[in-house]
């Protein structure tokens, strides 16, 4: 028997329309496990990028120190129940182009990953929806009382090529035919190590990267879906 085919997608950006670690942090500040002070930063930092102050990377990597300075003491019950009412709440909230994509690969029998920088909590709680094979989401460690010590175990945005490769020689899965999907300079890792690397929606960076190495540029802007190549290609 052939081994499977792999596809691997980022969420946030990708998938999923917003952030999934901005909602999160903002479910915990309003259930009061951060302090409520952490809504301000947040809105703040939303600002920033909204004004042009600051890249969408710049912006995703300070949701993540954010999330990370505040999570020292918390109790994992209180992040995981946040993460169960956030995701019900935005599950539907995903691009087109995503959806068509992961619903097509699914026929073709593909075995599905998302590798995301969001916390694993709230990664693993929207892979109910999703229902992809295996996600990966940033990973903190607790103690043996349940309670984050504030080390991180996990971060793979550091090395997501490296976790997809590894995971399909665990899984005996072929990269002959794979297919990637991502939005920012974090993602070009893996874009690097399947056949079919797709940026979709990508940050400047990502953007770069992906025209010197030739690789497919989609955009989804309300409903509308085009193929940028040397002139603009119409795919809905």
């Amino acid at each position: 028997m052939a081994p499977q085919k792999i596809a691997v997608f980022d969420i946030d950006g990708t998938i999923f329309r917003k952030n999934l670690a901005f909602e999160l942090i903002n479910e915990l500040a309003w259930l009061k496990v951060f302090p409520k002070s952490v809504r301000d930063e947040l809105a703040n930092l939303y600002t920033r990028w909204l004004e042009h102050k600051g890249t969408y990377e710049e912006y995703r990597q300070a949701l993540v120190r954010l999330y990370f300075a505040n999570l020292k003491g918390c109790k994992r019950e209180d992040v995981v129940r946040a993460a169960r009412i956030v995701v019900p709440f935005f599950k539907d909230r995903t691009y087109v182009f995503a959806n068509n994509l992961i619903t097509e690969l699914r026929k073709k029998k593909y075995h599905l990953i998302a590798v995301s920088g969001s916390p694993s909590e709230i990664v693993e709680e929207y892979n109910k929806y999703l229902k992809f094979d295996a996600v990966f989401g940033s990973v903190y460690e607790i103690n043996k009382n349940g309670i984050y010590t504030g080390e991180a175990v996990f971060e793979p945005t550091l090395h997501k090529g490296h976790v997809v490769k590894q995971y399909a020689i665990e899984k005996g899965l072929t990269l002959e035919e794979s297919y990637g999907v991502g939005d920012t300079e974090s993602d070009a890792k893996f874009l690097e190590v399947v056949e079919n690397p797709i940026a979709f929606n990508p940050n400047l960076n990502l953007k770069t990267i992906a025209e010197k190495n030739g690789w497919r540029i989609v955009v989804e802007k309300k409903d509308v879906i085009y193929e940028v190549t040397g002139c603009v290609k119409f795919i809905q």
